[in-house]
């Protein structure tokens, strides 16, 4: 059995507002739990002014608000900003409110150079991110017996559940870190969408070590994927998404997600022609059954059983429609 999750960037669609596109991600986690989705993870995405999702414990905390059931989660927190333990204690509270229901996703990606620079403004000496997060595993465990700087340190709130803590990455690296501390792994396929990753998951299944969050490896596979109703259909929302994706790239990107007309009349050069292709393989595209089959082909390769989806279409509308059709093709039940 498939488990779909989705992860949602808050698209700020053209003609609307970063406000409208935070209730819109508001309204898609709901349906997503009526669905039967199992997560609705956000993203932390800064100097990227077409979306809206910059402070994931933020807006974490709204959605686990406003739904009942599903899990609600990071996708992920750059750790390497952060302190360790502020970002144990912003989780643990999370947790304590809504037990069983949250995931700390969590990644290093370093941003902008001035980004990097503002968030680590007054930080001393770095701490490397493996130590980091042994750092959260501590918290998340309250262990105080294990010879550690902060030996005695506890993340409050404490309570009787923690936080699901998944290690997302696309290298060795990640693997390495997210197996040895005992952690679940996501795959960034729509990262590096290369065949050769696949055996990236079992290297991480061989070197698990259990921990006191978990004591079997737990994985899944994070893809962008584009589904309409038909495949013109879904192909016209793949070119508004070719589009942003160029726009993202850019030095003077706009501050919106292209609508199909806007991609529909701008249409592509040569040179984006060939980024466009590149970019292709990051992302599923067709008709419900077609990703659906797509998905179940990832599935394979991989060997795991939960794919998390990136539904970054242009329109809320077309966004909702989507996870829709998918739901209904895997015959999810809410």
């Amino acid at each position: 059995m498939i488990s779909l999750s989705i992860l949602d960037y808050s698209p700020i669609d053209e003609g609307a507002t970063a406000g409208e596109a935070l209730q819109q991600t508001t309204t898609l986690a709901q349906l997503a739990e009526r669905l039967g989705y199992k997560r609705f993870w956000v993203a932390e995405h800064h100097q990227v002014f077409s979306v809206a999702g910059s402070s994931p414990e933020m807006l974490m905390m709204h959605l686990a608000g406003a739904t009942k059931k599903i899990r609600i989660g990071s996708g992920g927190v750059m750790l390497p900003h952060y302190s360790a333990y502020k970002v144990a204690e912003n989780f643990r509270l999370l947790e304590a409110l809504h037990p069983g229901r949250i995931d700390l996703g969590i990644g290093r990606s370093r941003s902008y150079r001035l980004v990097n620079r503002a968030l680590n403004e007054s930080k001393g000496i770095p701490v490397s991110y493996e130590q980091q997060i042994a750092d959260i595993q501590k918290y998340f465990t309250d262990d105080t017996e294990t010879e550690h700087r902060f030996q005695q340190l506890r993340a409050t709130p404490v309570s009787d559940t923690a936080p699901e803590m998944w290690v997302l990455g696309t290298g060795e690296g990640s693997v390495k870190v997210a197996a040895e501390a005992g952690a679940a792994y996501a795959y960034a396929h729509f990262a590096k969408p290369v065949k050769s990753s696949a055996r990236l998951i079992q290297s991480y299944k061989e070197q698990f070590r259990a921990s006191h969050l978990l004591d079997q490896p737990k994985t899944m596979v994070c893809v962008f994927a584009v589904v309409g109703e038909t495949e013109e259909r879904a192909e016209e929302l793949a070119k508004a998404f070719d589009l942003w994706l160029l726009f993202v790239e850019s030095d003077t990107p706009p501050p919106y997600y292209p609508s199909v007309e806007t991609a529909k009349k701008r249409g592509f050069s040569a040179s984006e022609l060939e980024r466009v292709e590149r970019n292709r393989k990051r992302m599923l595209i067709g008709t419900p059954q077609q990703v659906k089959r797509q998905i179940e082909e990832l599935v394979e390769a991989y060997q795991t059983d939960e794919v998390l989806i990136i539904p970054n279409v242009s329109s809320a509308d077309s966004r909702m429609n989507g996870i829709r059709l998918l739901a209904e093709a895997f015959g999810l039940e809410g």
